[in-house]
C-alpha cells in the first residue's frame, strides 16, 4: 500500500488505497494527542467517500475518550468559523482532498482559533503518526458524539459585514454559481439570494460526483464559460469542492481566473480600508503592485495557507491570500474563502457601477508561466545555487526554494515534497518572457 501525502497541516491520498479509515483514524488520533481537552469539530466536503470516514473519526475519537461535534457536509472555510463559534479549546478536522480528482480525500487540520494549524503544531502530529506514539486507549471512556446541522448561519452573517448590502440588491446582479457538487453550493446560493442576486446555480448538490474537473482552471471550466454569456449573467463564479478557491468569468464569458480573484479583492479593500497585505511568493506581483499604488505595506509568505496566515497575524494584514483564488479576510476567519471572495467582487461591481471585465482590466498586466524540472532532492541545493549564479542581475530571495526578481518580472523555483521533480513559476509582462525565463531555468538544472 502507498503512503498517502502528508504535510504540516494535513494528510490526502486515493481513497482504499493510500487512504483508508485506519489511516485516518491514526493521523486523526495523533492530532487529538495534541490537543486540550473540548470538542473537536468535524466536517466533510460532500465527497462520497467523506461519510465513510466522518464515522471512522467519530467513532475513533469517541473511543480516545474525545468528544466530538459532527457538523456533516461543510465548506473548509465554514468549518474555520463552526471551530470558533464553538469556542472549544481543541480545534476541528475537516475531510477533504480539495481540488484533487474525486477518488482522493483527506484530512485538513484547525486550530482552536479557526485556522489552518501552523508548522510547528503540525510537525507535531506528523511525528505522532509516523511514530504509531498514540494509539487508542480502549480502558478509556468513550467521549460523547454530537450531531448538529444548520452550520452556515454564522458564516453567512460574517461575510454579509463586509459588504454594502442593500447597494449590491439594487444593483440585482444574474450570477452563475458552479460549485461542481462540492460543499460550497448551500451557503453560496444562500449568500447570493441575501444580496438580491438572481443565481444559476450548476452542481449544487454537494454529492461529490463532479461535473468536471474540480479544480477550477481554465481547461477545467470551459463547459461552463458559455453558460454565463447564455444566462446573460453580470458574473460566473465557480469554486473548487470544499469552496476556499473562487475562479471568476466575466460577463462575456471570458475566464478571468484564481489570480486576478484575489487582486480584485486586494484593489476593492484598500480603497476603503488601507492597511497591510499579504501574498505567498508564488502569487502574482499584481498585489505587490497595489499595494504600492495605496502606500501599504505588503509581505511574502513561504508557500502554503499557514504560511500566509502567520504573516497576516504578525503583520496585522487588513486582507492576504494566495493566488490560487484563496482570499482570507480576519473580519471573517483566517481561512482561504470563495464566499467573502465573492461578496468583495460584488460590493467592488455595485460600489463602482462597473462590470467585472473592467474591474480586471484596469489591474497591472502580467503573464504567468509553471513548469516541472526533474531533480533528485539531493541536487535540489546544488540546483538552487546555480540559478542564483546564473541570474546575477536578479535579486534572489531563499524564503521558500529560491526567488529571483527583477522590476518588471520573477521566477520562483521550489522543490516538491512528494516527487524527485523542482516548480518552476516565472512572472513577467509578456508570455513570451514568462516562458523564456522557465526554459533558461530547465537548462541550468539539467547541467547540475
Amino acid at each position: 500500500m502507498s503512503e498517502p501525502i502528508i504535510s504540516v497541516s494535513g494528510l490526502r491520498g486515493i481513497v482504499g488505497e493510500s487512504l483508508t479509515p485506519e489511516i485516518a483514524v491514526r493521523y486523526a488520533a495523533a492530532f487529538a494527542s495534541t490537543l486540550p481537552p473540548g470538542p473537536i469539530v468535524l466536517t466533510y466536503d460532500g465527497r462520497e467517500s467523506g461519510p465513510m470516514l466522518l464515522e471512522a473519526l467519530s467513532t475513533g475519537l469517541s473511543k480516545l475518550g474525545r468528544e466530538v461535534v459532527n457538523f456533516g457536509i461543510a465548506a473548509t472555510p465554514t468549518t474555520g468559523v463552526l471551530v470558533q463559534q464553538m469556542k472549544s479549546p481543541a480545534g476541528g478536522i475537516q475531510i477533504s482532498a480539495s481540488h484533487n480528482p474525486p477518488q482522493w480525500n483527506g484530512l485538513k487540520l484547525f486550530s482552536a482559533e479557526g485556522r489552518v494549524i501552523p508548522a510547528v503544531a503540525g510537525e507535531k502530529v506528523m511525528s505522532g503518526y509516523r511514530n504509531a506514539a498514540f494509539p487508542p486507549n480502549p480502558q478509556h471512556p468513550s467521549g460523547k458524539v454530537q450531531r448538529l446541522t444548520k452550520s452556515w448561519a454564522r458564516h453567512i452573517e460574517l461575510v454579509l459585514s463586509l459588504a454594502n448590502v442593500e447597494q449590491i440588491r439594487k444593483r440585482s446582479f444574474r450570477v452563475l454559481l458552479d460549485s461542481n457538487h462540492g460543499a460550497g453550493g448551500v451557503v453560496g446560493k444562500l449568500l447570493l439570494e441575501y444580496l438580491g442576486c438572481t443565481a444559476s446555480l450548476l452542481g449544487g448538490n454537494p454529492d461529490g460526483l463532479f461535473a468536471h474537473p474540480p479544480e477550477p482552471t481554465a481547461e477545467n471550466l470551459a463547459g461552463v464559460t458559455q453558460q454565463v454569456v447564455d444566462n446573460k449573467c453580470d458574473i460566473g463564479f465557480c469554486q473548487d469542492p470544499d469552496a476556499d478557491r473562487l475562479a471568476v468569468i466575466d460577463e462575456r464569458g471570458r475566464y478571468i481566473g484564481e489570480e486576478y480573484t484575489l487582486a480584485i479583492c486586494v484593489e476593492h479593500v484598500l480603497r476603503e480600508r488601507p492597511g497591510p497585505v499579504v501574498t505567498n511568493c508564488s502569487t502574482s506581483r499584481m498585489t505587490e503592485d497595489l499595494a504600492k499604488k495605496y502606500g501599504v505595506p505588503f509581505y511574502r509568505s513561504a508557500v502554503g495557507e499557514a504560511n500566509v496566515v502567520d504573516a497576516m497575524l504578525k503583520h496585522g494584514a487588513v486582507l492576504g491570500g494566495e493566488g490560487n483564488g484563496g482570499v482570507i479576510d480576519p473580519r471573517v476567519v483566517m481561512v482561504r474563502d470563495s464566499f467573502t471572495a465573492m461578496a468583495l467582487i460584488l460590493d467592488a461591481m455595485a460600489a463602482r457601477q462597473m462590470p467585472v471585465s473592467a474591474l480586471a482590466d484596469e489591474l497591472p498586466r502580467y503573464e504567468i508561466c509553471k513548469t516541472k524540472i526533474s531533480l533528485p532532492k539531493e541536487k535540489l541545493a546544488t540546483g538552487l545555487n546555480a540559478l542564483d549564479r546564473h541570474f546575477k542581475d536578479a535579486q534572489p530571495d531563499r524564503l521558500d526554494g529560491l526567488r529571483l526578481d527583477w522590476p518588471d518580472k520573477w521566477l520562483l523555483v521550489r522543490g516538491s515534497n512528494t516527487e524527485p521533480i523542482v516548480r518552476a513559476i516565472a512572472e513577467a509582462p509578456t508570455a513570451a518572457e514568462a516562458e523564456r525565463l522557465c526554459d533558461e531555468a530547465t537548462k541550468v538544472l539539467r547541467t547540475v
